[in-house]
C-alpha cells in the first residue's frame, strides 16, 4: 500500500515572491505542492472581496499575475488553501497569517527588502496594532512560523535587533537574489548609463517627491545617459508623462526584467529597494536613502542560485524531524485569549 504524500502549500504574493516559491517546490519533488495568492481571514479579507486593497499582494494586478504565473507552469491552485491540510506551509510574508494555516509547520521566506524604521513603525509595535499596519518593517514579527529563511548574515542581525527569536532564522540566501552574476550575460542594448528604478510608493499611499528624485538623477548623470524603469505597481502612462517633463531626454521602460539593465549601467539610483541588492552584488555604484555600507552588509549571500535548495533542507528536517504541532494547543490557547479578553472588559 502506497503511503499517501505530505503536503506543502506556497503561499506566493508579487511576481518576484512568486517565482522563489515556485524554485523551493522544485527542490521538494517529493511532496506534494499546491499554491495560492497571498491572502487573509476576516474583515481584512472582506476588504480585498471589495477591492479596497487592490494595491496590495492580496489583490489587484498583483493576484493577477500570481494567478496568470500558476496557470502557465500548470500548478496545483488551492485558493486560500481550503482543498487540503497541509503538512506544512511555506509563506512569503508574516504581516497576516491566515487561521487556517495556523496548525501547520510553517517556513516564511524572505522576499527581499524591508521597510526601515519609523515612528509609526514603533507606535504600531508598541501599541501592538496590526502588523500590516505598518508594512514591511514587521517582517518576522508574527512570531508564528517555525523558521525563517533569511538572505544574509546582516538581515540575521538587523532581525534579531528587531526581537526576533535567532533559533529560527536561517541563513539560506533567498531565490532570485543569490546569482547575480548571471544577469552579466544579456541582451539590453545599451551599457554605461544612470537608471533610475521607480517605486510604487505613492500607489501604496506613502508619500514621495517624484521630481526632487527626477532632479537627483539628471544631476548625477551629469550629461550621461539616464534610464528610468518604472515599477510594475505604477501607472505608465502619468509616470512616463511625468518623467518626460522634467527629464525629456531620458529613456523610460516598463513591462521589461531590470536585472540585465542594473549588470550594464554604471550608477544605480533609487529609494529603498530590493534591486539594490543586484546591484551591489554586481558592484556598482548606489544611491540609495540606505548608506552604502549598511547595503554591503545586507546584501544577500551569493551561492550560485542554491537558495532554493537550502530552504528545502531546512523543509526536509522540519517535516521529517519536528514533532506535529498540536491543534489541541492551538485552539485552548485561542479560548485562553478569547477569555482574558472578555474578563478585562468585564473588570473595566
Amino acid at each position: 500500500m502506497m503511503t499517501e504524500k505530505k503536503k506543502i502549500l506556497y503561499i506566493c504574493g508579487s511576481l518576484n515572491q512568486t517565482t522563489q516559491m515556485h524554485k523551493i517546490s522544485l527542490e521538494l519533488p517529493e511532496y506534494e505542492a499546491w499554491f495560492t495568492p497571498y491572502y487573509a481571514d476576516g474583515f481584512i479579507r472582506f476588504l480585498t472581496k471589495i477591492g479596497i486593497l487592490d494595491f496590495t499582494i492580496m489583490g489587484g494586478t498583483f493576484k493577477k499575475r500570481t494567478l496568470a504565473y500558476l496557470k502557465k507552469y500548470n500548478l496545483n491552485i488551492d485558493y486560500e488553501g481550503k482543498k487540503n491540510h497541509y503538512d506544512l506551509v511555506f509563506t512569503c510574508q508574516d504581516l497576516i497569517v491566515p487561521h487556517n494555516i495556523r496548525n501547520s509547520k510553517i517556513i516564511l521566506v524572505q522576499e527581499g527588502m524591508v521597510d526601515p524604521e519609523t515612528f509609526w513603525s514603533k507606535l504600531v509595535r508598541k501599541l501592538h496594532l496590526p502588523r500590516w499596519a505598518a508594512s514591511t518593517t514587521m517582517t518576522g514579527q508574527s512570531d508564528l512560523y517555525d523558521i525563517f529563511c533569511v538572505a544574509s548574515e546582516g538581515f540575521k542581525e538587523l532581525f534579531v535587533s528587531k526581537g526576533l527569536k535567532p533559533e529560527k532564522l536561517k541563513v539560506t540566501g533567498i531565490p532570485n537574489f543569490d546569482n547575480c552574476a548571471e544577469y552579466l550575460n544579456n541582451d539590453f542594448p545599451h551599457k554605461n548609463f544612470v537608471l533610475v528604478a521607480t517605486s510604487d510608493m505613492r500607489e501604496t499611499l506613502k508619500y514621495e517627491n517624484r521630481k526632487k528624485l527626477i532632479q537627483k538623477a539628471l544631476d548625477i548623470a551629469n550629461g550621461k545617459m539616464l534610464i528610468f524603469k518604472l515599477h510594475p505597481n505604477e501607472n505608465v502612462k502619468k509616470r512616463t508623462a511625468e518623467i518626460k517633463k522634467y527629464a525629456p531626454e531620458a529613456r523610460v521602460y516598463y513591462g521589461v526584467p531590470i536585472e540585465p539593465m542594473i549588470a550594464n549601467c554604471d550608477i544605480l539610483i533609487t529609494r529603498y529597494s530590493s534591486v539594490i541588492f543586484v546591484a551591489s552584488a554586481l558592484g556598482k555604484k548606489v544611491y540609495s536613502d540606505i548608506d552604502e555600507e549598511t547595503i554591503q552588509k545586507l546584501t544577500p549571500i551569493q551561492n550560485g542560485g542554491t537558495s532554493a535548495k537550502n530552504i528545502a533542507e531546512e523543509a526536509r528536517k522540519l517535516l521529517e524531524l519536528a514533532p506535529e504541532k498540536s491543534k489541541k494547543n492551538f485552539n485552548e490557547n485561542k479560548f485562553i485569549f478569547y477569555f482574558r479578553k472578555k474578563l478585562a472588559k468585564v473588570k473595566s
